[in-house]
């Protein structure tokens, strides 16, 4: 699914390659479960810079290598043995994960994450970032910030009552007991599991769906209902408003009106 691409070291442990629109971001160290490393970090960044340049993109798929998605934080690099000051986690979340989560829930393309293995901590929170999740059957979601003494961060606190209530998020974060891929589909955290014979080709599929689509369209949606959950219905309405002009004067629109009139598929330019 991910095209190699040679590079450094810090260069590998995440992948990114682009072609016909698709960019791909692959976590890529299969090894330590892609857990999130300093490197990762600094190399995510650096990748999102050049996707803020791009004006080629039309989708971003997020996905993990080997048999995990993400296991979290790489708490080897986080020794808790008082040998000096004491650990500040709230300055990697100021200078490492905040960063991260406002880029990624800002990108300006739609961000599909594909869940093939198990997504702990921060891994299950960069996954429901995503606008959509794709998860094999296999595939596991686990709150585990608890057990080691936490509270979730990665944004989860805050996106994760909104998707499937309070007593649901609080029960798995108290807990830190693994969510099984279709009970996340059917709490209405994801947006789809499917077998893990599936998973490639459903994956693929809807990449060529989003990257064929609107995007223009597609990101006034986002926008839209994401943002929904801070405003009233005025301001809500005078949003659809907004938007809707704006829309409508894109060949896009005129695009998907005449291509409906003659009843062939339309040819979308993101213009």
């Amino acid at each position: 699914m991910m095209m190699a691409r040679h590079g450094t070291e810090q260069d590998d442990c995440v992948l990114f390659a682009v072609e016909h629109g698709i960019g791909r971001i692959t976590l890529n160290r299969p090894d330590r479960l892609n857990a999130l490393s300093l490197a990762m970090h600094h190399r995510l960044s650096a990748i999102l810079d050049e996707i803020e340049r791009r004006n080629d993109l039309r989708v971003l798929l997020l996905i993990g290598a080997g048999r995990a998605f993400c296991a979290g934080q790489d708490l080897s690099e986080r020794p808790v043995e008082q040998t000096g000051a004491p650990l500040d986690l709230g300055e990697s979340l100021e200078l490492r994960y905040n960063p991260l989560v406002r880029r990624l829930m800002a990108v300006n393309v739609p961000l599909l994450c594909a869940v093939n293995g198990v997504a702990a901590g921060a891994g299950a929170g960069l996954a429901l970032l995503a606008d959509m999740v794709i998860a094999a059957e296999s595939a596991r979601l686990i709150l585990s910030f608890t057990r080691i003494g936490l509270m979730p961060d990665c944004g989860v606190s805050w996106l994760l009552p909104r998707l499937i209530g309070q007593p649901r998020a609080l029960g798995m974060a108290l807990t830190g007991d693994a969510i099984p891929a279709r009970q996340a589909e059917a709490w209405g955290m994801i947006w789809q599991a499917v077998p893990d014979a599936a998973f490639s080709s459903t994956v693929e599929a809807m990449l060529q769906t989003l990257a064929q689509a609107p995007t223009q369209a597609l990101m006034a949606t986002r926008h839209a209902m994401r943002g929904a959950w801070l405003r009233d219905l005025d301001a809500q309405l005078e949003l659809e408003r907004d938007e809707q002009r704006r829309l409508g004067l894109t060949e896009d629109y005129r695009e998907g009106v005449s291509a409906f009139r003659d009843k062939r598929q339309p040819q979308f330019r993101a213009r």
